[in-house]
């Protein structure tokens, strides 16, 4: 226990919270030191133990694995949102040209960029019939770019937190492994599986009476393992 708490104070972030409250410290025990108190610049280091934080949280892990499952999807949607602001910035210094503020095709780049994100910073802006039809279009364009990643990563989460764990737990019937924990039947041939170890041990199920029923159980299976092997591997 003692060498476990000295480890835990020698960690990174024990030295960490040292180093925060040792002016204090001093200053309370050592009146003489009590310019130390003023020494508040070593209390922000506390501020890294943030970065701990996100190993606590399962939640973080998921998001974290959504965003690695979609990276390759909002790489496309990146190229084609710089493929939009090339295309529209070109368009923009055609249509309106130096005189009205767009300069060049990178100005046109950056006007699209703004307008795209919504943002709308108002230094430059078309002034002609067709560049304000083209900034309606383009600003109505970039409610739909907003919202496709946040949907391009939502799916990617709910399909990673819907994912379970694949288990050991063997169906009796075709001996089938692999079944989630919360499964119910086999997904190969539909029969009933028997109670997770977890969910038997939360009913309040006895060692005693999972004992007694292991021989039986493990006869049927050993029985099973015959005709299977009678009968050859099952059909997919």
């Amino acid at each position: 226990m003692r060498q476990a708490a000295l480890a835990l104070r020698l960690e990174l972030f024990g030295i960490i919270d040292l180093l925060s409250i040792l002016p204090t410290c001093l200053a309370i025990l050592l009146p003489e030191l009590h310019f130390l108190i003023d020494v508040r610049l070593l209390r922000m280091l506390r501020v890294f133990r943030v970065m701990k934080l996100p190993g606590y949280f399962d939640e973080s892990q998921i998001l974290l694995q959504a965003l690695r499952n979609s990276r390759h999807k909002i790489m496309v949607f990146l190229g084609v949102v710089l493929i939009m602001s090339v295309i529209l910035g070109t368009i923009m210094y055609v249509i309106e040209g130096p005189d009205n503020g767009f300069t060049s095709i990178p100005i046109g780049m950056y006007w699209s960029s703004v307008t795209l994100t919504t943002t709308g910073y108002g230094d430059i802006h078309p002034k002609t019939p067709m560049g304000q039809l083209i900034t309606s279009c383009a600003m109505l364009l970039g409610y739909g770019i907003i919202a496709l990643p946040t949907g391009i990563v939502g799916v990617e989460l709910a399909m990673t937190m819907m994912k379970g764990t694949p288990t050991t737990r063997t169906c009796t019937n075709c001996l089938t492994e692999g079944h989630e924990a919360d499964s119910l039947f086999c997904k190969h041939c539909g029969e009933k599986l028997a109670p997770y170890q977890h969910d038997a041990a939360a009913a309040g199920t006895s060692t005693a009476a999972a004992d007694i029923a292991a021989p039986d159980q493990l006869a049927a299976i050993k029985a099973r393992m015959g005709r299977n092997a009678q009968r050859g591997p099952p059909k997919k």
